[in-house]
């Protein structure tokens, strides 16, 4: 039984078919790539997968547990936790506040605790703290704990967001295409930390467009097309396959 499951997921939009019978097996401890054409299906898929969009037909298990149209919020406690293509920090707060953010599911803090038992309330915070500046060192930013969000470069910012997702302890974290806007050395060094989180046992689903980056990442690629699991193996078989190459890759000279 995989981490993620999902069996014969459907998805239309007014008469499209933009998800059709797609059916796959995430592993913990793995890392998914994720890769299709403009139109194949990909963001409608991880929109499934995160609640956002419930599937007209199929099912989606996660960690045993049927999850099939939970709503966002729900899919975030059950611990999958996502980031977005177009990039989606707090601006105007700290560094640090933006990782506390992404804590709010784990921490039990209310107002009433802050009269009641202040003592534990207090110990809470110290413990998100410690947890947050954990995350922002594990991404060469905890020197600018203090600074806006906003004053970060494109790359860090990345960074930042991830750090946020990883915050509310997921079993699961999707990268909606991460390297959107990224220079080659900022991907340079998302690549090194996604490495280190898959050395620390993190599950990881991406979404991608850059072949060099994901096929140097993934355990295994899943290409979509025109909504369907078009072709699912290792990335060197991927890579290697004239239909893929066809649909997306473009001329095995190139790649």
């Amino acid at each position: 039984m995989g981490l993620l499951e999902t069996r014969n997921l459907v998805k239309s939009f007014g008469g499209v078919m933009a998800i059709n019978d797609i059916t796959l097996d995430l592993e913990e401890g793995d890392i998914l790539g994720v890769i299709g054409p403009n139109g194949s299906g990909k963001s409608t898929f991880i929109n499934l997968l995160t609640g956002i969009y419930r599937p007209d037909q199929g099912a989606i298990r996660f960690g045993g547990h049927d999850i099939t149209g939970l709503p966002a919020h729900q899919v975030t406690r059950r611990g999958i936790a996502r980031t977005f293509q177009n990039l989606r920090v707090f601006s105007n707060v700290s560094v640090l506040v933006n990782i506390l953010i992404g804590q709010h599911t784990q921490i039990q803090n209310r107002l009433y605790h802050l009269f009641l038992t202040p003592l534990a309330a207090r110990k809470r915070e110290k413990a998100a703290e410690k947890k947050a500046l954990g995350l922002l060192k594990m991404a060469n930013l905890a020197d600018r704990r203090d600074e806006l969000a906003k004053s970060l470069p494109y790359g860090e910012q990345r960074l930042l967001e991830i750090c946020r997702a990883l915050a509310s302890n997921p079993r699961l974290l999707m990268l909606d295409e991460p390297c959107a806007g990224m220079n080659p050395n900022e991907m340079d060094t998302l690549a090194d930390f996604i490495r280190e989180l898959r050395a620390k046992g993190h599950t990881i689903l991406i979404i991608e467009h850059n072949m060099p980056f994901i096929m140097s990442l993934a355990d295994r690629i899943v290409v979509l097309d025109a909504g369907r699991k078009f072709k699912d193996g290792p990335p060197e078989q991927i890579q290697n396959d004239p239909e893929v190459q066809d649909i997306y890759l473009g001329k095995e000279d190139d790649i």
